[in-house]
């Protein structure tokens, strides 16, 4: 396994990871256990559209992140070793 492997590999877990948590901190569109917790984020920042449009952008770059480090290890990873 080359150095761009192990690369792609630590960039992937560490983007699948903050996918997970940024996923996880979007508000629910219910009164359910998401927006009971978040609900003190929101009341407290000056503008919650804004907070919300960030926390989007950040879930679409990580998950953009997470796909091309999919797609170019498929490419790269040496078949047959294990």
């Amino acid at each position: 396994m080359g150095v761009l492997n192990v690369i792609l590999l630590v960039i992937m877990a560490l983007s699948a990871v903050a996918t997970i948590i940024l996923v996880l901190m979007h508000s629910g569109k219910g009164t359910g256990v998401s927006d009971m917790i978040a609900s003190s984020l929101y009341n407290s920042a000056a503008g919650s559209g804004v907070w919300e449009k960030n926390l989007d952008r950040l879930t679409i770059i990580t998950a953009v992140a997470f796909g091309l480090c999919l797609c170019v290890l498929a490419l790269t990873f040496p078949v047959g070793i294990i």
